[in-house]
């Protein structure tokens, strides 16, 4: 039972390990995804919220958060997630306009490309969470988009890091809208 333990343990370790050498590292591109988001959210805009695999649940909870709350009481904001598969492309081509946000959730699976694309042609901000293949975004984004990359290679710490991505995002546009009360 000990050896579990231990391995247990690791996991939190691990997990602690790279949110710490992760901080410095996606501050910025964090700052600059929140400022897209509030830009589209102040304009009338909203953001459309997709993923692949783990990246669809995540997807799910960041649209709750964005309109209904996070820490504290907001009016709701214009945020909507995307379904799994083929048919997120359909959404956004059908939904999508000039000024709203496409926040898309990377497995590192290679499910994006489609959406991305769809949502370039509706002329939206990009913003991309990615871990493994994150390199592959350079191409695919423009200058005014934002790429998110954690640093890492195993699926699921990306995943629990790109959850705290999503709360930090959360944050930071409550901040922006609301100043800086306690939660």
């Amino acid at each position: 039972m000990a050896m579990l333990e231990q391995r247990i343990q690791q996991q939190f370790f691990d997990g602690a390990d790279l949110k710490y050498q992760s901080a410095e590292i996606l501050a910025r591109p964090i700052a600059d995804a929140s400022a897209a988001l509030l830009a589209a959210l102040t304009s009338g805009g909203k953001v459309m919220v997709g993923g692949g695999g783990a990246g669809a649940v995540l997807a799910q909870h960041m649209a709750r958060m964005l309109t209904g709350r996070f820490e504290r009481d907001r009016p709701p904001l214009a945020a909507l997630a995307l379904v799994m598969g083929s048919e997120a492309p359909q959404q956004v081509r059908a939904l999508g306009l000039p000024g709203d946000v496409l926040l898309f959730i990377d497995d590192g699976e290679g499910h994006s490309t489609h959406v991305i694309s769809a949502a370039q042609a509706k002329d939206m901000t990009i913003v991309v969470l990615a871990g493994r293949g994150s390199q592959a975004f350079g191409e695919l984004l423009a200058e005014t988009d934002v790429l998110v990359a954690v640093p890492h290679e195993r699926a699921a710490r990306v995943t629990e890091l790109q959850l705290l991505v999503l709360h930090c995002l959360c944050d930071a546009v409550d901040f922006q809208l609301m100043g800086d009360q306690a939660p």
